[in-house]
């Protein structure tokens, strides 16, 4: 369903009341990952993922996708956190075009680290406000936005666009 309507008054005020929110509570976080871990919120966002996954593994493609990442910016931040022991890399056993990457000892301990003070700074900025009605409101709505939000195909699943002067069927 696609709706031509420009947002009215209500909905354009929600709209940058949340961007504000949103950038807030990011701001807040990336001091605390940074202080407490000398990490970004993209990489606690990887350490996060990782540690949530079967065996503390992911493929860099899923990882992408779930962060909703690009993949050249997600290569930069492994090389980055590979460099400094928190992952390893390495191509997959059933694809060697796939990466897999998997969270570290060290890395396990960044996260173990940074969480408590994360936990402490967004109920600081964010949940404090709420009352608990709200917070299962949220609790509801928020995952049904990001599904339908994400019923768009995920970058890394979206066709590529050939590059100036190749034939979408030349291999290189």
């Amino acid at each position: 369903m696609t709706n031509d309507t420009p947002l009215d008054a209500e909905e354009f005020a929600a709209y940058l009341a949340l961007r504000e929110v949103a950038s807030l509570l990011e701001h807040g976080v990336e001091q605390q990952f940074r202080e407490d871990g000398g990490i970004g919120g993209a990489q606690f966002g990887i350490l996060a993922q990782l540690a949530n996954s079967p065996n503390g593994q992911a493929r860099m493609t899923d990882l992408a996708d779930s962060l909703v990442y690009s993949r050249s910016g997600l290569t930069y931040q492994a090389g980055q956190m590979e460099k400094a022991g928190l992952i390893t890399r390495a191509p997959a056993e059933d694809d060697e075009r796939s990466i897999i990457v998997e969270l570290t000892p060290a890395g396990r301990e960044v996260l173990d680290r940074v969480m408590p003070g994360h936990l402490e700074v967004v109920r600081r900025l964010f949940f404090q406000w709420l009352t608990r009605d709200e917070v299962l409101g949220l609790a509801d709505l928020m995952p049904r936005l990001r599904d339908q939000m994400r019923t768009a195909p995920p970058r890394s699943q979206r066709p590529r666009k050939p590059s100036p002067g190749r034939s979408p069927r030349s291999s290189g």
